[in-house]
């Protein structure tokens, strides 16, 4: 029996705010850790595991550097990023020209 399609979904971005990371670093390229940390209504901590994890996959770059004295967290996606993403919403629209 063939396997369905939802099982080769990437547990690394099915998951919420890791999807609306990746949503909102394929849109803009790069931003900084506050602007996910508003639009996504995630807490430092909670943000900052999601990061790690996706960092670990090689999935985004995250730059720290100083802005007036102040640290500013850089997190940009990766061209490994883009094509993961890039097939797991392919993977998303053959569940959905399946569906009845």
């Amino acid at each position: 029996m063939e396997e369905h399609i939802a099982v080769r979904l990437d547990k690394t971005i099915h998951q919420k705010a890791r999807l609306g990371i990746m949503s909102i670093l394929m849109a803009s390229g790069e931003v900084d850790f506050n602007y996910l940390k508003d639009r996504l209504k995630l807490t430092d901590g909670n943000l900052s595991s999601h990061l790690s994890l996706l960092e670990k996959e090689k999935y985004i770059r995250i730059k720290k550097k100083f802005v007036k004295k102040k640290p500013k967290t850089l997190c940009q996606i990766t061209d490994k990023g883009r094509q993961a993403f890039k097939e797991y919403l392919e993977n998303l629209e053959k569940i959905i020209r399946a569906t009845p």
